[in-house]
């Protein structure tokens, strides 16, 4: 097994964070910037139903390109997400090494 060093896992949190912070707020900002997507195009179309400007909108490459973009930045978030969750994990394996280690030292004794 290969020794964990804690201090790396915890500077990769450090850095990462405004990474995730940008990831995320990329997300959200797609997330609700597409409705009002969806209202623009609704008032450019010249349907005469309800149903017919929600259809033309969705339909319409502003709005596809946009749910590219809105994949893009989810994808980006859940891997930054992983990675720090991941760096945790490793912190949490390291603490539980020590105390198994300390264990073993104090029941030798």
């Amino acid at each position: 097994m290969t020794e964990i060093d804690p201090q790396k896992a915890v500077d990769y949190l450090r850095d990462n964070a405004e990474k995730y912070a940008e990831a995320k707020a990329s997300r959200v900002y797609l997330e609700e910037f597409r409705k009002s997507k969806k209202s623009l195009l609704m008032l450019q179309s010249d349907e005469k139903t309800q149903a017919g400007k929600e259809a033309y909108a969705y339909a319409h490459d502003e709005y596809i390109a946009l749910l590219d973009g809105l994949k893009v930045a989810i994808e980006t978030e859940e891997t930054v997400k992983w990675q720090m969750i991941a760096a945790q994990a490793r912190i949490e394996v390291w603490r539980t090494q020590q105390a198994n280690n300390r264990t073993i030292v104090n029941s030798t004794r």
